[in-house]
């Protein structure tokens, strides 16, 4: 792209760190007291801590597709509900994963942890570009071990099972010594693994050594679990010379409950589209890759826009029939070139024009409330069931339903009192409008087989 060069950069390895049901203050950098968690904290120290971040939805599957594909569940079809073990969908293997995209340059790929977007052969982690996965393609709550019968979820290798049934309470460090085997393997070329752990998700599993550490009980102690694997893996990949070639990436697929004292006001839970259901904690970092350092960044971003800002990274272009998504480039913000979200007109990264591939097709009724880029950069909560249910565009946030109602996200973070404001109102109900017209014109379907 004219204005942007990769330069003398090499392909850095990528690792996404994907929690279940991290509540948005349960890290020690998040302002959680009753756990703690020095070396989550010390990635946020060395990168980029995110206040204002959301996963794609308030529950699993969604979320994990649209992390996958940096696009709206909803524009994949992927929006409601779990991906169960009696299911018949999953992400359409039309659909470019963020997986294949970087196996299509050279890049190793590896998924290791809980898959939940589909177990028939379309759908598993080798058709959607993962070159290895270890983990299972479901959950342990009840709901879903009633599929399995009496023998249990089993663990996966890559398709065939290697223990049965799956113990919660030896998932977290599986998890940690498959992913530092993944990383040894890997050393010499460039990597991409994607780690879903099972944690924090019910049934909690904590083993014995870490059993009581903490003062929040048995989630707590899965708290703590968890950083201490983050640790070794970020001892590995200095013990193997990749620390500075790695960009490191932690973040949650929804949020868990509200905040437990003053300190801490947001509200709502999983499923819900109150701001603590769906606004999770998320990190990156990479000083070898000039990732900013010790920096707090209050912008609105989300789950989309790690596909296309890593593959920036990576020096990969978006081809031009990439299927169109909502993700957008934010890669000249994480390296301190910008202080804002990037123009998609800018021409500042390789894939800063993505967004422009959007539909935009704007009425003359919502012209003089906002702009293209307002717009794109406006964040479209869905809830649990697939729903549109709430719009963000900067501090304001329009909750739409069972009416219009708005909240000043910056003044109010717990979302008590409504604002009254006719042209912030017009702005969030047109881009709502805009949205619904856009999906309902460009919403692709998922995949699915006969049962």
């Amino acid at each position: 792209m004219p204005g942007w060069s990769l330069g003398d950069q090499s392909k850095p390895n990528i690792v996404i760190i994907f929690i279940d049901d991290q509540g948005y203050y349960d890290l020690g950098c998040y302002g959680a007291t009753e756990v703690k968690t020095p070396r989550i904290d010390q990635l946020a120290e060395e990168g980029i801590r995110f206040t204002d971040y959301y996963a794609a939805a308030p529950i699993c599957s969604p979320s994990r597709a649209g992390l996958l594909t940096g696009a709206y569940p909803r524009r994949i079809g992927m929006e409601t509900w779990v991906q169960r073990a009696d299911s018949n969908r999953g992400i359409h293997p039309d659909e470019v994963t963020i997986a294949e995209l970087f196996k299509a340059n050279g890049y190793a790929t590896g998924c290791i942890g809980k898959w939940h977007v589909g177990d028939k052969e379309p759908f598993v982690p080798m058709a959607q570009g993962f070159d290895y996965h270890y983990g299972m393609y479901s959950n342990l709550d009840p709901v879903e071990t009633v599929y399995f019968g009496d023998e249990g979820v089993p663990i996966l290798r890559n398709g065939e099972v290697v223990k049965r049934p799956a113990e919660p309470a030896e998932l977290t460090n599986l998890y940690t010594n498959e992913a530092i085997a993944f990383f040894e393997r890997n050393k010499d070329n460039p990597f991409f693994l994607y780690l879903p752990h099972t944690m924090l998700h019910v049934p909690l599993g904590v083993s014995p050594k870490f059993q009581g550490t903490s003062n929040w009980g048995e989630y707590g102690d899965a708290i703590q679990e968890l950083d201490h694997g983050v640790g070794r893996l970020m001892d590995s990949l200095e013990e193997l010379g990749l620390d500075d070639d790695t960009i490191v990436v932690y973040t949650s697929d929804n949020g868990r409950g509200p905040g437990r004292n003053k300190n801490q006001p947001l509200k709502g839970g999983k499923i819900s589209t109150w701001e603590c259901g769906i606004r999770v904690p998320a990190i990156i970092r990479a000083p070898g890759q000039k990732v900013v350092k010790s920096h707090v960044c209050s912008e609105v971003v989300n789950a989309m826009d790690w596909l296309p800002t890593l593959a920036t990274a990576a020096g990969i272009r978006l081809p031009e029939d990439h299927p169109v998504i909502d993700g957008r480039d934010l890669w000249p913000m994480m390296i301190g070139e910008v202080e804002k979200i990037p123009s998609p007109s800018a021409k500042l990264s390789l894939n800063n024009d993505v967004p422009l591939r959007r539909r935009w097709e704007q009425g003359l009724e919502w012209q003089q409330y906002f702009d293209r880029e307002e717009y794109l950069n406006a964040y479209f909560y869905h809830g649990s069931h697939g729903a549109l249910a709430a719009v963000r565009s900067g501090k304001y946030k329009a909750m739409l339903n069972p009416r219009l109602t708005i909240y000043d996200l910056e003044a109010d973070p717990g979302e008590s009192k409504p604002v009254r404001d006719r042209e912030i109102n017009r702005k969030l109900r047109g881009m709502a409008v805009m949205f619904q017209e856009e999906m309902s014109r460009d919403a692709r379907k998922a995949g699915e087989v006969k049962k």
